[in-house]
């Protein structure tokens, strides 16, 4: 069996590899990038077979340069996962709470731990480029006066120590991560699927309601849409857009035939399956 290779963002036990292994039921290498550029890019270039990228948190809202970064690079999204984001504090062994000056993670990290963090007004809020990548940094330095946010799979591969458990805000707080691959390897299956697409329509009077009345004339149930700004041109939106349903249907096919009509640009950027 071909041990595939798969990319994320951040270090091994990043949430990122969390959700790799629900979206890739099969053994697999992960291959941890720091940015998201560069995830892409290794996967348009073919030096990994498959990409997980987070779109969207419940509390912090969209990822938008992932939203960038799939208009830029035709990889089709293969599936899609959430994952539940438990923040923990974590230090090296040894290192006790009374003994912590200061907190590394990502910013987004440390917003969602604000009434936590509260708490201890002295910490110095440091930010990093990954919460597990800020653990892997203090287990390996062996940092006395630190801890770091991150999951409680990024402590036990870093052999970190977690001095307080569950420390978000906010318990609702998921995140949605998107399989992606360089081609389509099978046909969606007709029911439970979702389609995105993006679209760019002129800026008139009515332009946006026409666009969405295709999907609301037919029944359609839309589940996002998100704006971005028009490279080139000023105050100008494209549109990501996700829709329950398969391209495929006869009433899913003719919303898409009438959002063309719209339409200066439209593309569909994948039809997949959620995985639980």
């Amino acid at each position: 069996m071909k041990i595939h290779r798969v990319g994320f963002q951040g270090e091994r036990g990043a949430f990122h590899e969390q959700a790799a292994a629900k979206l890739v039921r099969q053994p697999f290498e992960t291959v941890p990038f720091p940015t998201f550029p560069e995830l892409f890019r290794a996967l348009a270039r073919g030096k990994i077979d498959y990409a997980v990228a987070a779109i969207e948190n419940t509390l912090a809202g969209s990822i938008h340069e992932n939203y960038d970064l799939l208009l830029k690079h035709r990889l089709p999204i293969l599936a899609e996962t959430n994952v539940r984001i438990v923040h923990n504090l974590i230090a090296a062994k040894g290192v006790s709470l009374r003994s912590v000056r200061k907190v590394y993670s990502m910013p987004i990290a440390h917003r969602q731990c604000t009434v936590f963090l509260e708490k201890h007004r002295s910490w110095e809020v440091v930010p990093y480029y990954d919460t597990a990548g800020s653990v892997k940094m203090l287990t390996e330095k062996k940092v006395t006066d630190s801890a770091a946010i991150a999951s409680a799979v990024a402590a036990e591969h870093y052999g970190g120590h977690i001095l307080a458990k569950d420390i978000g805000d906010d318990p609702e707080n998921y995140t949605r991560f998107f399989l992606l691959g360089r081609k389509l390897e099978h046909k969606p299956k007709p029911r439970g699927v979702k389609t995105s697409l993006v679209f760019i329509t002129r800026n008139i009077p009515g332009a946006l309601f026409r666009c969405l009345s295709a999907f609301a004339l037919r029944d359609i149930d839309l589940t996002k849409i998100e704006s971005r700004p028009l490279r080139g041109r000023p105050w100008e939106y494209l549109f990501y857009l996700d829709f329950l349903g398969n391209p495929k249907d006869v009433a899913a096919r003719n919303a898409i035939r009438n959002l063309a009509e719209s339409t200066e640009f439209l593309r569909i950027l994948g039809c997949y399956p959620a995985v639980e």
